[in-house]
């Protein structure tokens, strides 16, 4: 069964559609709360939280029923960032935390991923019971108990505290940024952070109507900031997605800073202050090649790992590193997160500005990218590659071609039925016309829709 329902990033799809469906949530619901439990003696409470999607309210009684049918007590935090849920999970000693959203998708689609007690996802072998648990039914009739709920008033409050200790409520004042929240969970919350330490903010997309959540703004289209960081005369932007774990910035010219620069800048400033973990940074293999470079150049290591924010984390618990993350903006500072947290992030980079007093254009020359072609195949099924000779004869032609000083990089998602193509190289043109050839063959073995 392992596999049904949870993706890379937990359960996720079209809400009212399966398995985002309320009778699927109350399934799941009943399945956490039982794994929760685990066996413990003690009242059990979970944490639960969401964005600003139309359908987190339907989704969040739904699970809060399955959650509190178990015996296991509910604590509602109402709209707030992943991270911020990862926080408080630990922060009130919670058995685990429940996240309602779907990231940067549409307002549309939604999804439910689970925290640990210690704020981290849940490793694999936990979500695999509950996918059981929800899949094989369960009989709660014999659970004499019901859970009580409650609704958390001040979470906003403990989150944004905590958000600033992470710069140790230094000032920001001087900095002029531009905020975009996306219409996502951020909206109440990121503002207040920066303003409490004194920078000016130029607010945008913070007016969520439950359906314009990622529409056109935020993290998946910071280039529509460009003007309000010109115009404003901003020292930075910053874009952030539904849920808030992810971060991209812009400088004061308004050049795009994706996650890439971000992990670079921090890495490097880390390590000159002596707090870089084993001189080591995580990143995934969509990691620009610019990137890997740059930081062999600074003496930093860089340890590549399966794409996704969870096994980045997973890495950096491993060997016990501090700083990971992905081209996509998830930045992991793991003095400060458990988790990617896109506002966390940002105060860190902007902390860097104040302190070293260098635009962040400067900050980010530290290295060139490498030109990059990404895209996006809809298959009808994931079909094994080693089932497609011919694309990887393909895969493996151009690789030759490519050498030393490019790569590709094939891979299907985890939440959507799409095979992602990466071809990087020092020739645009080139790399374009190779991800076409692969792309052109994985329609005809594969079975399509459509190629973006």
């Amino acid at each position: 069964m392992a596999g049904a329902l949870f993706g890379t990033d937990g359960i996720r799809g079209k809400a009212n559609l399966y398995p985002m469906t309320a009778k699927m949530a109350l399934k799941i619901g009943r399945a956490a709360g039982i794994t929760f439990q685990n066996g413990h003696q003690h009242k059990c409470k979970v944490v639960i939280g969401k964005d600003t999607r139309l359908s987190g309210y339907m989704l969040e009684f739904a699970l809060a029923a399955g959650i509190l049918s178990t015996g296991v007590e509910v604590y509602f935090l109402g709209p707030m960032p992943t991270p911020a849920i990862a926080h408080l999970t630990k922060s009130f000693a919670a058995d685990g935390g429940v996240v309602i959203s779907a990231s940067h998708n549409p307002y549309y689609d939604n999804g439910i991923k689970f925290f640990d007690k210690e704020g981290f996802k849940l490793a694999d072998e936990v979500e695999e019971k509950i996918e059981t648990l929800a899949l094989n039914g369960i009989d709660t009739d014999h659970i004499a108990e019901i859970g009580q709920a409650h609704r958390v008033n001040d979470a906003r409050g403990r989150y944004i505290e905590f958000a600033k200790n992470s710069i140790r409520n230094r000032s920001l004042e001087g900095i002029t940024v531009v905020l975009d929240c996306a219409n996502g969970a951020t909206y109440h919350i990121t503002k207040y952070i920066l303003t409490e330490l004194g920078a000016k903010v130029v607010l945008k997309n913070a007016n969520p109507d439950g359906k314009n959540i990622n529409e056109y703004c935020g993290a998946m289209h910071p280039e529509l900031l460009k003007e309000d960081v010109l115009r404003e005369k901003a020292d930075a932007a910053i874009a952030l997605d539904g849920d808030g774990d992810r971060l991209i910035m812009l400088d004061e010219l308004g050049n795009v800073i994706n996650g890439d620069k971000i992990l670079a800048i921090a890495a490097i400033h880390l390590k000159k202050s002596g707090s870089l973990h084993k001189n080591t940074i995580v990143a995934t293999p969509y990691s620009n090649l610019g990137l890997i470079q740059a930081m062999e150049e600074q003496g930093i290591n860089v340890v590549l790992v399966q794409t996704g924010d969870r096994y980045v984390i997973e890495e950096m618990r491993r060997g016990d590193y501090n700083l990971g993350g992905e081209q996509s903006g998830h930045i992991i500072f793991a003095d400060h997160s458990t988790t990617g947290d896109g506002t966390i992030s940002a105060l860190q980079i902007l902390q860097i500005m104040k302190e070293s007093g260098h635009k962040l254009s400067e900050l980010s020359s530290i290295f060139t990218d490498y030109p990059q072609v990404l895209l996006n195949v809809r298959v009808s099924e994931k079909k094994p590659l080693d089932d497609m000779p011919t694309v990887v004869k393909i895969i493996k032609g151009v690789e030759q071609r490519l050498g030393k000083w490019g790569r590709v990089f094939v891979r299907y998602s985890g939440t959507e039925p799409l095979l992602r193509i990466m071809v990087e190289g020092k020739n645009k043109l080139e790399i374009e016309q190779y991800a076409q050839e692969i792309a052109a063959e994985v329609k005809k073995m594969s079975g399509y829709d459509g190629c973006y």
